[in-house]
């Protein structure tokens, strides 16, 4: 009887044995489902806010303009997302994120049609950074440039330039890694990848095109052409900000608690960098600018984005303050080279995305100071450059030349491109005598 009781007692005992194990496989199993989902809504959620960015530039952009170019910098915005989204996902993705057998750049995935579940999320993401990327451009070059010159080029650099340099950087999504990223370089979200990126294109772009007419004077004297909304710039300044913490917290791509930090960070750069701006104009005894201090705040956020995830706030302050000072400096000297940026997106985009990408490694938690990190760090500054500045110049060059010119003449430039280029005015009952024959605008619909 014994014997009996041991063996029931012993079956129960295995019995339960097993369903505690297929109870714990299967929780388990149900956690991991759980933590994917919360991952994905994360990454979905972080792209809708960098899609927000969008907003944030077109309206920077078009209080920056003259009224008479306000439709024409918000047609390039809304171009930027709209056809560089389709030119990315035809090309783009593959190039940056397909099999990279070489450490140049994708072979595969192409035009995807056929991914997991996971990988959508992800390319659902880096559309958007390919947007940012494309856009920075456009107020650089506002106020000149043909409007369908403009397209084409925006089309080169979200399927060709920004996808490349981003498959040195990031690559290897499905196989291989880009050269830089086995060197070990550092940048968490994009200030070189995304942004200098831009900025680099934004500098060819402003060579090849010349100032704006009355921008300088004969003589080498300066003139300041206002934008008409600085209401505008500012509420862009705010989007952007917020926009910019999907930007950087969402390229965890995965919904931890490194996020805090990294908002955190992205938030103290902002704040250091306007205030630094702040500090040095009035040890120079000049007015504090709206216009610039958003610029400064922007730079901040530019500058973090490469060590966000990698430095302690500390040096996050000091990053951003950093990036103050030199977008309270850079354009000047921008200006005595005569060259003419409307947005400063040169400095902001470019000159702040370079020293935020050296500030990643100077900076790098555990290990800062360390040369040979700061090294590799230097040559993905430099490589970018080359890279954006060079082939962005050969497209802006060849599509002069092919175009009969990239810039609008002289007359649609004194009219203005809303006119000229998309027979519409932003404000019509203001400018009615802008133009030498409104009535022709009904005319062309």
């Amino acid at each position: 009887m014994k014997n009996i009781n041991y063996l029931a007692l012993l079956l129960l005992a295995m019995c339960s044995s097993a369903w505690a194990d297929e109870t714990l496989a299967t929780t388990a199993k149900n956690i991991q489902e759980i933590r994917i989902s919360l991952d994905s809504v994360w990454v979905i959620l972080g792209g809708i806010l960098v899609f927000f960015m969008q907003a944030g530039f077109a309206l920077v952009e078009s209080g920056s303009v003259r009224s008479k170019n306000t439709v024409n910098v918000l047609m390039k915005n809304y171009m930027d997302a709209c056809l560089g989204g389709l030119v990315f996902w035809l090309v783009g993705f593959g190039l940056m994120f397909g099999v990279n057998s070489t450490g140049w750049f994708g072979f595969s995935h192409f035009a995807p049609n056929d991914l997991d579940d996971w990988n959508w999320n992800l390319l659902f993401f880096f559309f958007f950074f390919a947007a940012t990327a494309t856009t920075i451009a456009s107020g650089a070059m506002a106020e000149r440039i043909h409007f369908v010159a403009y397209v084409v080029s925006a089309a080169v650099v979200s399927g060709f330039i920004y996808p490349i340099f981003g498959s040195w950087a990031w690559g290897g999504l499905f196989n291989g890694d880009g050269w830089l990223k086995q060197l070990g370089f550092i940048d968490f979200a994009g200030s070189t990848v995304v942004h200098s990126m831009g900025g680099w294109v934004a500098f060819a772009g402003i060579v090849v095109l010349g100032p704006r007419l009355g921008r300088f004077g004969k003589n080498g004297q300066s003139h300041y052409l206002a934008g008409h909304n600085l209401p505008l710039v500012a509420l862009g300044g705010f989007i952007l900000w917020l926009a910019w913490f999907g930007f950087n917290a969402g390229s965890t791509i995965n919904a931890n608690v490194s996020i805090g930090r990294i908002a955190l960070n992205t938030h103290l750069a902002a704040c250091a960098s306007a205030v630094a701006y702040m500090i040095y104009a009035l040890l120079r005894g000049k007015a504090i600018l709206i216009k610039t201090t958003i610029n400064a705040s922007l730079g901040g956020l530019v500058a973090i984005t490469a060590g966000c995830a990698s430095m302690t706030p500390i040096y996050a302050v000091i990053t951003g303050a950093c990036a103050g000072l030199v977008v309270s400096i850079m354009p000047y000297f921008m200006e005595k080279l005569r060259l003419d940026d409307v947005v400063d997106a040169v400095t902001v985009h470019g000159f702040c995305g370079a020293w935020g990408t050296m500030a990643a490694g100077l900076f790098l938690e555990n290990n800062m100071f360390n040369s040979d990190i700061l090294i590799v760090q230097a040559l993905g500054v430099v490589s970018a450059f080359a890279w954006g500045f060079g082939v962005a110049y050969i497209v802006f060059k060849f599509l002069d030349i092919v175009m009969g010119g990239l810039r609008v003449d002289k007359q649609h430039e004194q009219r203005g491109l809303d006119y000229t280029e998309h027979a519409e005015l932003s404000y019509p009952e203001f400018q009615k005598d802008v133009t030498f024959e409104t009535d022709n605008i009904n005319k062309r619909h």
